[in-house]
């Protein structure tokens, strides 16, 4: 397989990443990293799509699935980043580096290498030779179509309540949120598991190369800048609030919530 177009990829998000390392030095907001991220990771999914050497169904839904998933996430994002301040882990960053602009490069330059990594998983499906519509193909659109549709409307719930002036400095329980503190972050990465299901046919090996995604995206929402860094800013923000919802709710698999801890006076009054 021609490995030589996940370094092209690679080139080419430098390219990016370092005009959005420029963006954000004018600007002073660094969440363009991520509308650059997730601009590239669509490019590169059809550009695999275009140029890989499977047969043609696995290409066209690798160009379909990676492209349109990228550009809807990179678009929400790039709202996100002309409406309002810069996110909060990135503040953080700012503060914690006393606003290093050599240290921002090579955490955008990181960001491109984190591209060409993640994009392994699309170039592995698109190099299928499967020419029929399997199962597998069609369990993978199905995935696709439940996470994707599941982190756009977590997007579109979250949105509703920060645009919402009753509940300014509330933590968001509402639909998806009501069932976990980070339905966005769950969904993005069953994303992953879709091109897992393009791969299978081609051996095993492959197929475990292609979970590269999710391993990657599971490491980064819990250990790198994902659930962290969003629940430290969370308990800056909201407090109690936010200690209640951590409590009572699951941190990422949607889940019924637990009981509040907040207990029933009348009860109280009965047992006294």
């Amino acid at each position: 397989m021609n490995g030589w177009l996940i370094l092209i990829v690679f080139a080419a998000s430098c390219v990016l990443m370092f005009f959005g390392w420029l963006w954000q030095r004018k600007t002073g907001n660094a969440g363009i990293v991520d509308v650059i991220w997730s601009g590239g990771m669509a490019a590169s999914a059809v550009f695999y799509g275009v140029m890989a050497h499977g047969a043609v169904l696995p290409r066209v839904l690798v160009a379909v699935m990676g492209g349109v998933w990228g550009l809807r996430l990179g678009s929400h994002i790039f709202h996100r980043v002309l409406n309002e301040e810069e996110d909060g882990r990135y503040k953080y960053l700012r503060e914690h580096w006393n606003g290093s602009h050599t240290k921002f490069l090579l955490f955008f330059f990181a960001q491109a290498l984190l591209t060409a990594l993640f994009s392994i998983p699309f170039w592995v499906a698109a190099h299928n030779p499967g020419s029929s519509l399997a199962v597998w193909y069609i369990a993978a659109i199905a995935v696709w179509l439940i996470a994707v549709g599941g982190e756009a409307l977590a997007d579109r719930q979250l949105a509703k309540h920060r645009t919402d002036p009753s509940q300014k400095g509330k933590t968001c329980r509402s639909g998806l949120w009501r069932y976990s503190r980070h339905p966005n972050y769950f969904f993005e990465w069953l994303h992953w598991f879709a091109y897992v299901l393009l791969a299978v046919g081609m051996g095993v090996g492959w197929v475990l190369l292609s979970l590269l995604g999710a391993a990657l995206m599971f490491g980064t929402l819990f250990w790198v800048t994902g659930i962290p860094f969003t629940e430290q800013q969370a308990l800056r923000s909201r407090g109690k609030d936010y200690l209640e919802y951590q409590r009572t709710t699951s941190i990422f698999i949607p889940w019924f919530p637990k009981k509040s801890g907040h207990a029933n006076p009348k009860k109280q009054e009965k047992k006294k």
